[in-house]
């Protein structure tokens, strides 16, 4: 089922894992999290969500299938429900940084900034070097109209990973908010460079 998986023949690994709980149904929640995670990528979120949730029933300090229902509850806009789910997730292990970054970005998607910068601190004080919590914080603080807060979080975030096109975008957005527009064309110019199209049009647009 793992190999099918990593060959992306979902339907072939979803089809091994159901074989596998049926031969040892006694101790099946790591089949029930692994068939769950193939579900998610053939987009069956629901699916995907009951699999997980057997996988709590049968071992409920499974922190990883809480995560992944978390996931699978954003996608299908379950924001609260993600949240309840990260919440348990950080209960079992407090040390789970990408846990407070998914609780984060459920909390940013019902508006609540403060609180997802708070989950984005969090997870970058749990581990310095992820880059895609500074920029979720860096969207959050441009939510909250604090660009100067969001182009350093961005600058955090490029200085982890230079090679992410949309972090130079963001950065440039924030920039030019602050009327930098050399600041801006600059950043842009690297998405660009990049192969970013949209970096490219917003050179065109505003940069000479």
């Amino acid at each position: 089922g793992r190999a099918k998986h990593d060959l992306k023949d979902y339907l072939g690994a979803i089809a091994d894992y159901t074989k596998a709980i049926k031969i040892q149904p006694q101790d099946p929640e790591n089949y029930y999290n692994s068939r769950g995670k193939t579900k998610a990528k053939l987009k069956d979120s629901l699916g995907a969500i009951a699999d997980y949730t057997k996988a709590i029933e049968i071992n409920p300090q499974h922190v990883n299938a809480y995560f992944n229902r978390a996931t699978a509850k954003k996608n299908l806009e379950d924001y609260q429900g993600a949240i309840l789910d990260c919440t348990k997730a950080i209960d079992i292990n407090p040390q789970d940084a990408h846990a407070y970054s998914n609780r984060g970005s459920a909390k940013h998607e019902l508006e609540d900034y403060q609180g997802a910068i708070s989950d984005y601190t969090k997870a970058t004080e749990i581990d310095p070097q992820y880059a895609i919590a500074y920029f979720n914080r860096g969207t959050a603080k441009d939510d909250l109209e604090d660009y100067a807060g969001a182009i350093a979080d961005y600058t955090q975030a490029i200085e982890i990973n230079p090679d992410d096109a949309d972090t130079y975008i963001n950065r440039g957005i924030s920039k030019r908010m602050l009327v930098d527009l050399n600041g801006a064309c600059k950043d842009w110019k690297v998405a660009a460079e990049l192969g970013n199209e949209d970096a490219a049009k917003m050179l065109e647009e505003h940069c000479n």
